[in-house]
């Protein structure tokens, strides 16, 4: 059921209705105008007096203002009768978009009742902006467009009407397009319009803005946004960020490696600027296998081996496509420099000048050629070259890299016939690389050398008697040159034995050296001769050297021993008387022999072979000397008949002997001795007294030179220096003989003072034979044997 205040609303509607159908009868219309948005209270005008109502009267008559709506926009005054705005007034919200608004109120007054009607016009104000249905617009236009076209743009409202509606547009400043508006009664349209061909690839989109002005006072506007889309068209090739790129790379830098990246843009869009990379095919094949570039990325990547000494460079023509059809290119060109890495060891290249190098070459005298490569570059490449080693060698430089190798020092091929000369080549790079090679020189010989004998006096003993052909000796000489000049020829170059021409005694054979007797020598006639042997070398020119060769002649024992006079008769028999009252020792005679030996040969010793009846006689066995040796007795002989044996100590020992009858007489007066009787030769004797003066001076000067020798030897070296060496001894025998001996020889002088020939022999070291012994007499006939030394030198026999 419907509320009283409902009720209430219906009834005044229908009164409304009722009255507005009467006033069309009965009432006039008053009209007033007010501007929208004016402040509540706002006075639109004096309605009572318009009406020629009584101000008075109208609250008792109860005057009021009807309207049909339910917002009450006017209001009257009873006690004024003014009517005035009650509600603030929005036009656009009254009228929308009409161009007229009029607000009907109906005034009602009772008492008669009356109705007037009352008609308000709402005058616009510009209390609205002109707006777009969107904020903006966007508008896709090919680059190729041709000026002149037009595109539509959102036309702008404005609420308010008249000139407060929309008036113009505006159009932002730009080089491309301008604005035409149109206007047909109250609506004003508006397009764009295309003023200068776009580029896409300058300006891929255009922000504009449209502003819409409306007519009113103060005057306002509203804004549209324009974005026009510049449509792309395949009208640009791709453009590398440089024509030329430089790019350095190691040499053996791994397969795959990135060495550069090409950056190359297409400001196309779409397909039209998708770029593909690739190297020109065009490019030579050694290029396309060491390098490759990934289509899509731009990235060169190492491919094969890359080798400094092959390529330091490698130029790279690239071209980059877009995707379009047709599709346009760019090039560009890629130098790429090759880093060397020191991996390459100088090479040594020798080329030899000579073959030898002969010995007396000069000090810097070019013998080969060495030059020297590395591949590398740069500091990897500058060489230094050395001899390492000691040789008599060095390199000379020539000009980069080129050497001679040059004799640095002299040169001697019998001390080194060659060398090995090591060459070492090392560069300069980080780690340094060296390489080493040893040429051999061979040294050629010259004949700088002459023959040399092993020493500079050679000594040869031969044995009287030896056969006719015999080598004697062989010399032998070295010369160390080679070849001819080391060919030695042996020859006679002179001699000192004016009696006999040595080409009698002696032939030397040219090649070995070998010297040969010609003839049988016999020590008694020739003891020793000398000559020498020159060896001669097969040089140019030849060079020769010489030795002293001292033939001595040894002894033989070829000579017999020789009895004296008075008992030298051959087979005859020789008598001595002796007084019966002789004493023991007495003297009966002396036997006296020579050998025409020397030495040991000659040394004589004396023996009775042969003593018949009692035993009453001795000889002394190195003076001859017949002696008894005891007194006489009744029961001995009468006769005594001797044999004495003369023998020399040769080997073999060859002999005499001689008889002697001994007779006992009992008158000293009867006894004669033929040894008073023999007859002494004056000139004889004069030269035994010689040969003695000359031996007794000779011994004594060898015996004080020797004791003071030994003394000083004594005085000056100590004991440990001294003990190397044996102190010379000299002994001095009973009969008259002296030996001189040291550690390394002895000499044997034997003097006989009771020999008619009386001569001084002196043995030497190599003149006895290993088993020679000196005989001597100690007080009695007893024999004491000294042994010599060995002799050292073989002697030829």
């Amino acid at each position: 059921m419907p509320s009283p205040s409902r009720w209430k609303s219906i009834v005044r509607y229908l009164v409304l209705v009722l009255l507005d159908c009467y006033w069309e009868a009965v009432s006039g219309q008053l009209s007033y105008s007010v501007s929208e948005e004016v402040n509540p209270g706002t006075s639109v005008g004096n309605i009572a007096k318009d009406l020629n109502l009584n101000v008075q009267d109208l609250e008792s008559r109860m005057f009021q203002i009807v309207t049909g709506s339910k917002t009450k926009y006017f209001e009257v005054n009873l006690k004024t009768g003014v009517l005035y705005v009650n509600e603030r007034i929005d036009r656009e919200e009254l009228c929308a978009e009409e161009p007229k608004c009029t607000v009907s109120v109906e005034a009602v007054i009772n008492n008669p009742l009356k109705l007037y009607r009352v008609e308000i016009d709402i005058r616009d104000v510009n209390d609205n902006a002109p707006s777009f249905r969107a904020k903006s617009q966007t508008i896709d236009i090919a680059e190729n467009t041709l000026p002149g076209i037009r595109f539509p743009l959102i036309d702008a409202s404005d609420v308010d009407v008249g000139k407060n509606g929309v008036s113009t547009y505006k159009l932002s400043p730009n080089e491309h397009f301008s604005l035409a508006v149109h206007k047909g009664g109250e609506s004003v349209s508006v397009e764009l319009v295309l003023q200068k061909a776009l580029d896409r690839e300058k300006e891929r989109m255009i922000k504009l803005s449209v502003t819409a002005v409306d007519g009113g006072t103060p005057q306002r506007s509203g804004t549209l946004d324009i974005i026009v889309n510049v449509l792309d068209i395949n009208d640009n090739a791709p453009m590398f960020s440089m024509p030329l790129y430089k790019a350095r790379v190691f040499e053996n830098t791994p397969v795959g490696t990135t060495i550069l990246v090409l950056n190359a843009t297409d400001v196309d869009e779409g397909t039209n600027g998708e770029i593909v990379f690739s190297i020109s095919k065009n490019e030579k094949d050694h290029i396309l296998e060491m390098f490759n570039i990934d289509p899509h990325t731009g990235a060169i990547t190492v491919k094969g081996n890359i080798d400094f000494e092959r390529n330091s460079a490698f130029e790279i023509r690239v071209q980059a496509n877009d995707r379009a059809q047709p599709p346009m290119a760019a090039r560009c060109k890629v130098l790429v420099e090759v880093v060397d890495l020191n991996d390459n060891a100088p090479e040594i290249t020798l080329t030899s000048l000579v073959d030898t190098v002969k010995e007396d070459a000069k000090v810097g005298t070019a013998i080969a050629l060495v030059s020297v490569l590395d591949k590398d570059g740069g500091k990897n490449s500058v060489v230094k070259c050395d001899i390492t080693n000691a040789v008599p060698f060095k390199l000379e430089t020539n000009y980069k890299n080129y050497y001679s190798v040059v004799v640095d020092g002299p040169l001697d091929r019998e001390i080194a016939s060659q060398y090995n000369v090591t060459i070492t080549a090392t560069d300069e790079g980080t780690p340094p690389v060296s390489t080493t090679k040893t040429v051999t020189v061979h040294i050629s010989d010259v004949n700088d050398n002459a023959p040399r004998f092993s020493e500079s006096v050679i000594n040869v003993y031969v044995r009287e008697n030896s056969l006719v052909g015999t080598v004697i000796k062989t010399v032998s000489a070295i010369d160390v040159d080679i070849s001819e000049n080391g060919q030695v020829t042996y020859s006679f170059y002179g001699s000192n034995t004016n009696s006999v021409p040595l080409s009698s005694m002696v032939n030397i054979n040219s090649e070995t050296g070998d010297i040969v007797s010609l003839q049988s020598f016999n020590y008694e006639e020739l003891k020793m001769f000398q000559f020498q042997v020159q060896a001669t070398d097969s040089g140019v020119p030849p060079l020769s050297s010489n030795v002293t060769v001292n033939v001595f002649i040894l002894d033989e024992n070829d000579n017999s021993p020789g009895i004296l006079a008075p008992y030298s008769e051959h087979g005859s028999v020789n008598s001595e008387n002796i007084p019966y009252s002789a004493e023991a020792g007495y003297f009966v005679a002396k036997v006296r022999a020579v050998d025409a030996d020397s030495g040991y040969n000659a040394l004589l010793s004396y023996h009775i072979s042969e003593s018949k009846g009692t035993n009453l006689f001795r000889i002394g066995t190195s003076t001859g000397e017949i002696r008894t040796k005891r007194r006489m007795s009744d029961n001995d002989l009468k006769t005594h008949p001797l044999v004495v044996l003369v023998s020399d100590n040769g080997e073999p020992s060859l002999s005499a002997t001689v008889s002697i009858d001994v007779v006992v007489v009992e008158n000293t007066g009867d006894i004669q001795t033929q040894f008073r009787h023999v007859p002494i030769k004056e000139e004889s004797f004069s030269d035994l007294n010689l040969y003695l003066l000359i031996a007794i001076v000779s011994v004594s000067v060898i015996f004080l030179l020797s004791l003071i020798s030994l003394i000083a030897v004594k005085c000056h070296r100590t004991d440990g220096s001294f003990s190397r060496y044996s102190a010379p001894v000299i002994t001095t025998h009973p009969d008259g003989s002296w030996s001189y001996s040291k550690s390394t020889q002895q000499y044997d002088v034997c003097f006989s003072s009771d020999t008619l020939k009386s001569d001084v022999v002196v043995f030497p070291a190599p003149f006895p034979p290993v088993d020679a012994e000196l005989i001597s007499i100690n007080g009695g006939d007893t024999f004491d044997r000294t042994q010599t030394l060995p002799n050292k030198e073989k002697v030829r026999t």
